[in-house]
């Protein structure tokens, strides 16, 4: 049976192929990740465009990389990088591909120096984030990953409120402190990132790091956070009331709420992400809140938490079927409180596909 990372491959070749490369050298350590399956902290892929790929790692991996890169020829070697480099070269390629943004300045000279000893050099060319542009469109094994990875996240929200953890008198890392560890217990290799609690004033911070502050009764409480499973990451926010809501809490909720349901349903293939982004903020500039949604709609999420595409007044490009993103408009006061809700979803030729999916209804504990 073929496995997905040889025909990602085959895409990378075909347009390294296009571009006039003879090889490719592929360095970011999730980008070899999507391309061979290996999870180690030291390894890097020669994909070259006549096929006869190598996969380079060190000793400490060998093992691991014969399980998790059965189909691509291995190099150890500690100097992973040069070593790859240095095969290329010796098969006869003339222009290499490499990846711009991760490659330091200090390895860029070594491969020119170590590319351009005797003979012909060897052309380095960027292919900028050519791999990145491939993750943005998901196959059915990551999009099941993070529908589980979505899941976990759901049920551990969802356990929190029927036990009562979400109250009066505890404070934000008590419940940041839980709501992680029962995302590891449901199965979550890891939270995708440092989750946000924020109460009361705080939840107008839209990053807002957790501290010290109770909960007190009256408050927002905002969680943004999410699970990894199998190395994809969910990403959800819901916004609470502790106790009685007052009347301008849910006005801002119904606000941020109408604004949510418009991002969500300007996703659709074709649409170009700054529409989608208008879709959304537009309810919230009609509303007079313009200023206090100061960030961007949304982000693709997969082997990262944050990655292509970008969905904001200053993104490019259009969706594609495939895509996982995000949805968050937010609308915060500073000083009082604020509001943001946040769905992971698929882009289809059809309807978009929620993947988180605890209630978007005001829930007033």
């Amino acid at each position: 049976m073929t496995r997905p990372e040889a025909g990602r491959r085959d895409r990378l070749r075909a347009a390294a192929a296009a571009g006039g490369l003879d090889a490719v050298l592929v360095t970011d350590l999730l980008n070899v990740r999507y391309l061979t399956g290996f999870t180690g902290s030291n390894g890097a892929l020669l994909l070259r465009t006549d096929g006869g790929d190598l996969f380079g790692t060190d000793g400490r991996y060998t093992t691991q990389a014969g399980t998790q890169v059965p189909d691509v020829e291995l190099l150890v070697d500690r100097a992973t990088m040069p070593a790859l480099a240095r095969a290329a070269r010796t098969g006869g390629a003339t222009r290499l591909g490499f990846e711009s943004h991760v490659v330091t300045v200090d390895e860029l000279h070594g491969l020119e120096r170590l590319l351009g000893e005797g003979g012909a050099a060897v052309e380095l060319v960027s292919i900028r984030r050519a791999v990145e542009a491939l993750r943005a469109v998901k196959d059915e094994g990551e999009i099941e990953a993070l529908r589980r990875a979505c899941a976990v996240a759901d049920a551990a929200l969802a356990e929190l409120a029927a036990e009562g953890a979400l109250r009066p008198g505890r404070t934000e890392l008590q419940v940041g402190r839980e709501l992680d560890a029962r995302m590891l217990a449901l199965g979550a290799e890891a939270p995708s990132f440092e989750t946000i609690v924020a109460a009361g004033a705080n939840s107008a911070i839209p990053h807002h790091r957790p501290d010290s502050t109770e909960l007190t009764e009256g408050d927002f409480l905002k969680l943004d956070f999410g699970a990894t499973v199998d190395g994809y990451h969910s990403d959800m926010t819901r916004t609470l009331v502790l106790g009685h809501a007052a009347d301008w809490q849910r006005e801002v909720y119904e606000l941020v709420a109408a604004s949510q349901a418009a991002g969500r349903a300007a996703l659709a293939v074709g649409a170009e992400v700054t529409a989608v982004d208008a879709a959304a903020r537009d309810v919230i500039v009609a509303a007079g809140h313009g200023e206090h949604f100061t960030h961007g709609l949304g982000h693709g999420v997969g082997l990262e938490i944050h990655e292509a595409p970008g969905i904001s007044a200053l993104g490019a490009g259009t969706l594609a079927a495939g895509m996982a993103v995000t949805v968050e408009p937010g609308v915060y006061l500073p000083g009082h409180g604020g509001v943001r809700i946040e769905d992971t979803l698929i882009v289809t030729d059809d309807e978009p596909e929620l993947l988180t999916l605890t209630s978007k209804e005001l829930l007033v504990l």
